[in-house]
């Protein structure tokens, strides 16, 4: 049996397989060229290196002892804002008096003195009050017959806030044992003062701030 003859294809066939072709090898090329210019196996691009970190929930480490961290500088405080309480008494603002438990005393009786202050001044203010700022004086016309500084034995300092308009009076007064003081006098025999209806008058200081009057009393 003789074979049938091949069929030749149109010079058309051959053009348009010569057109699929050149279409697919430049299709090869394009994707070769994208594999190389942008390959999908690289990373993701990195943050930006402006971008600050989030910051960590964690409470960050306290320095250890042995940390050079430099220690804070105390800051001043003005000396103007503290408080530094009432200020010292006014003589101006302070009112002294003289006081005896009696007017007249009897043979034996002894007078019992005292001192009375007064701040008359519109703020509070702070005074020593304790027996080394007091001092009480006894005297008979021009003479003077006693000082309670001239044998006082272990004298004490008592600082006291006393308001506006306060007055106040000494606690245990003082006696005077009707005798004549002196320096010279103190451990040996002391005159008396007379009696029988002398007069005297007795003149007080406290913190170097006289009386303004004396407190009299006439001794039997």
């Amino acid at each position: 049996m003789t074979d049938a003859p091949r069929r030749r294809h149109s010079p058309a066939v051959y053009r348009r397989r010569r057109l699929v072709a050149v279409l697919l090898a430049l299709a090869v090329i394009g994707l070769v060229v994208w594999l190389v210019a942008a390959p999908p196996w690289r990373a993701a691009p990195t943050a930006d290196a402006t971008t600050p970190a989030p910051a960590s929930s964690s409470t960050p480490d306290a320095p250890s002892p042995s940390a050079s961290t430099p220690a804070p500088v105390p800051s001043e405080t003005p000396s103007a804002a503290v408080d530094a309480g009432p200020v010292e008494c006014s003589p101006a603002d302070i009112r002294v008096e003289a006081l005896s438990d009696q007017a007249e005393y009897a043979q034996g009786q002894n007078p019992q003195l005292s001192i009375r202050l007064a701040n008359t001044g519109t703020s509070d203010c702070r005074m020593n009050v304790g027996t080394s700022a007091q001092s009480f004086t006894v005297t008979s016309g021009s003479d003077v017959w006693w000082r309670s500084t001239d044998c006082q034995t272990e004298p004490s300092d008592m600082e006291v806030v006393l308001t506006a308009g306060q007055e106040v009076t000494s606690a245990a007064p003082l006696t005077w044992d009707r005798t004549r003081s002196s320096v010279d006098s103190c451990d040996g025999e002391r005159p008396f003062a007379p009696g029988g209806g002398a007069t005297y008058h007795l003149s007080v200081s406290i913190g170097g701030i006289p009386s303004a009057g004396t407190a009299t009393f006439i001794l039997q």
